[in-house]
């Protein structure tokens, strides 16, 4: 590869200077040694041509100078001519035998003392037989070493040093009868021929080499070229192949002969299509992908990449091929070469990989898309029933926020093996993506086992999970479809069962529905619903009412808290209940809640300036990057004090992001506003959010205050609890759902110190909360 480049180099092929042609010098970084092996073994395939050339006009010579000088001298000079042409003749071939690719100095040499004496040889004719003949045998003989010169230039090229050499001792030996006469015209004309022959000689030599090395780095490539094919045939799992203009292997390989379970003998010159159909040839029932072959070979088009399914004695393989149509140099096509390689494990692992999911091993929603395609077919040609179970885990998503992924997939892993470990025969279980799993149920014709299997799911999936030192608990709900009855296409029956494990999501979870004609209308009411509230905003249909919150003691109203409504056009009055948890689901909550925002903020200026407003916050309203701007926003357009504004946040802000919420609500903490945490204890562990961010009240639920009202230990010890724990991290807390004088007493005796709920004041219009302090203000002016 060095040589190769060497030689390529462009001072190299720009600049070669006489003493390197010559091969006096070496110029360069250039391997010489065997560049001149190239030239030598050139001259060696020239031995017969220069000896014929010799021989021819030594006769020439004899003939003219035969009966003037005496057969004993040109006898002697003929033996002596001889002798240099078969001393020559047995150097060359010498040489040639060798087969060595590198030039050598003791060749060198051979070659230069042949070339000398040669010259020397043919310069007796004119310093011995001249003085013997006439004027024109000499000028006869002046010719015969012009001649003789030419053809050197012809039959030397390679070795330019010994033209010149012998150029020079023949141009001075035929000189010297002229010398002798004193015909000077003749001299000059001999010096000036000589003169040319050389640099002639030095440039012939010079594009001789140049060539020379064109034809080297050629051949190096093809070598190079040759080793890379060996070393990829042996190194690599591809392999060769080659066929001529009907199709027939041609220069087989043993890999490419391994991989048709054949030896090379056997497959040399057979038809390749024939091979690798194996027995289904004569019936020409080929698989696609072997008539794609077929067409690329018959138009002679280039292919790559190309899939084809074969047929290796009985044995079903695939193997990937490329190839491309072969020309010879006038355009002619003889045939195709390319590569090959057997892809049938990979194409297995593809077929896997595309079937199966890889975190559970259960078949993924294709190969269940298929299989439900199936269990349908049958069950409408033999006229009975299939079925359709979908699965989704109840808080699964809290443990994949609160542990991190890594623990979900590993929790997913189990889930998966206790699925796997309640199918029979009759049923296939597989993973659609997520938290959601489905069963196909090939043979439903039994309703009651559909239900005991969803019972057995849910009781089995509700057993605790232990993972690293983790004990989880999650549930699930089923939701199921039969088909054909509930759908008679896979897409039909698998809307159908999504829709009743909506229903069993929406009834808090834990739980197993079958479809049933009227989900369909609560589906189409919930996208209505959806689509309305997309234009509610802009058609102003929300309006804020106002809660209550009074001190426990005096029970003065110290805040109000912002209560969103919606009144549609299109579907009258809405619950909260129900348009909220959509608003969340769609992420339409952010542009309600910063409305409610604003408006809260605005309609507090009409309030006494001890009276705060508490706004609640979505966790989807926190994990937007500007939602302290918004806060900034509002304070700064309607001018309430920072201090008036209270945030309210549940627990759930910290399952999906803690460090966004927590940052979020830090800088509205730094404006001077107050964070409250609702529905305290109703969901996942707050002890450590306390620890972390200092909440200003710590809001009771409902349900531990009618608890408490009923005798319940429990949510006396809890109320107890929360409000021992709010005194000694300096936080107040508000009771909520008080709704009778007794309860409001049961709660100031437990130490409360906010009460809010139905006794104190329900919802009210802004109006009307307006109003309350109108009516207390004129009746502290009457006192």
């Amino acid at each position: 590869m060095s040589d190769q480049t060497n030689l390529t180099a462009p001072n190299f092929e720009k600049e070669l200077p006489a003493s390197a042609v010559l091969g006096l010098s070496d110029s360069g970084q250039a391997d010489w040694p065997r560049l001149r092996g190239f030239e030598e073994h050139y001259l060696s395939r020239r031995t017969f041509q220069r000896a014929y050339v010799h021989a021819a006009l030594g006769l020439f010579i004899t003939q003219l100078y035969l009966g003037v000088a005496g057969p004993l001298l040109v006898g002697l000079w003929l033996a002596a001519l001889g002798a240099v042409q078969v001393c020559g003749l047995w150097a060359d071939r010498r040489r040639y035998s060798l087969k060595s690719s590198r030039g050598t100095k003791s060749g060198f040499r051979g070659h230069s003392i042949i070339a000398i004496a040669s010259a020397v040889v043919w310069t007796v004719p004119f310093v011995v037989f001249a003085p013997y003949g006439s004027q024109e045998s000499l000028t006869t003989l002046l010719v015969v070493a012009v001649l003789l010169i030419v053809v050197r230039i012809f039959l030397y090229t390679t070795t330019p040093l010994n033209l010149v050499i012998a150029t020079l001792i023949n141009g001075a030996g035929a000189s010297i009868p002229f010398v002798l006469a004193a015909e000077w015209t003749v001299v000059g004309a001999i010096f000036l021929f000589s003169v040319a022959s050389v640099l002639g000689a030095i440039e012939i030599g010079r594009a001789h080499m140049r060539a020379r090395v064109a034809e080297s780095v050629i051949a190096e490539k093809e070598e190079v070229v040759s080793l890379l094919l060996r070393e990829f045939e042996e190194n690599e799992a591809d392999w060769l192949w080659e066929i001529d203009t009907r199709r027939r292997l041609q220069s087989v390989s043993p890999r490419f002969a391994f991989a048709l379970n054949d030896s090379v003998a056997e497959v040399e010159g057979k038809p390749v299509l024939a091979l690798i159909a194996g027995e289904k040839w004569d019936s020409g029932d080929f698989p696609p992908s072997l008539h794609e072959l077929a067409d690329k070979l018959r138009n002679r088009e280039n292919f790559s990449n190309l899939f084809v399914q074969v047929s290796i004695k009985g044995v079903e393989r695939w193997w990937e091929l490329s190839g491309t149509p072969i020309r010879d140099e006038r355009g002619k096509f003889t045939g195709f070469r390319g590569v090959g390689s057997d892809v049938t494990e990979q194409r297995e692992k593809i077929e896997y990989l595309a079937r199966y999911d890889t975190l559970t091993s259960l078949p993924n929603r294709l190969m269940l898309t298929e299989a439900l395609g199936d269990a349908l077919e049958y069950a409408q040609h033999w006229r009975t029933r299939c079925a359709l179970m979908m699965i989704d885990l109840d808080r699964f998503k809290a443990v994949n926020d609160s542990l991190g992924h890594m623990t979900g997939d590993k929790l997913l892993a189990q889930v998966s093996a206790r699925l796997q470990a309640l199918m029979g025969d009759n049923a296939i279980v597989g993973r659609l993506g997520g938290d959601e799993f489905a069963v196909v149920i090939r043979d439903a014709s039994d309703l009651d086992f559909i239900r005991g299997l969803a019972q057995q799911v849910i009781s089995s999936l509700s057993e605790p999970y232990q993972v690293d030192s983790h004990t989880l608990y999650v549930g699930a709900s089923v939701g199921s479809a039969v088909g054909p009855r509930d759908g008679r296409t896979v897409e039909e029956l698998m809307r159908n069962a999504d829709l009743a494990l909506y229903r069993a999501k929406d009834s808090g979870g834990g739980e197993h529905c079958r479809f049933e004609q009227n989900l369909h209308a609560s589906a189409e009411e919930r996208r209505q619903l959806e689509s309305s509230l997309r234009k509610a905003l802009g058609l102003d249909e929300f309006v804020l009412h106002y809660q209550p919150v009074v001190d426990a003691r005096s029970e003065n109203v110290v805040s109000f808290e912002a209560l969103v409504r919606w009144n549609s056009s299109e579907h009258g009055f809405v619950s909260p209940g129900k348009f909220i948890p959509l608003a969340e689901d769609t992420r339409l909550i952010v542009p309600i809640g910063k409305w409610v925002l604003r408006q809260s903020c605005f309609e507090a200026r009409n309030w006494p300036d001890h009276v705060k407003v508490n706004v609640n916050v979505s966790p989807e309203q926190l994990l937007e990057p500007g939602f302290h701007q918004d806060v900034i926003e509002a304070l700064s357009a309607s001018g309430l004090r920072p201090e008036r504004l209270e945030i309210e946040v549940t627990e759930s802000i910290f399952l999906r992001d803690a460090s966004i919420a927590r940052n979020a609500l830090e800088q509205v903490m730094a404006l001077g506003c107050s964070i409250a945490l609702d529905d305290f204890g109703t969901g996942y562990s707050s002890l450590g959010y306390l620890r972390k961010l200092r909440f200003s009240t710590i809001k009771v639920d409902r349900t531990f205050v009618q608890g408490a009202s009923q005798g319940s230990n429990e949510s006396l010890a809890i109320i107890n609890a929360v409000v021992a724990m709010a005194k000694s991290l300096d936080m107040t807390t508000t009771a909520e759902g008080v709704e009778s004088p007794e309860e409001a007493e049961l709660i100031r005796n437990l130490g409360c110190d906010k009460i809010q709920g139905f006794y104190f004041g329900r919802p009210m219009s802004s109006a009307d909360a307006k109003e309350l302090f109108d009516d207390h203000w004129k009746r502290a002016r009457q006192a």
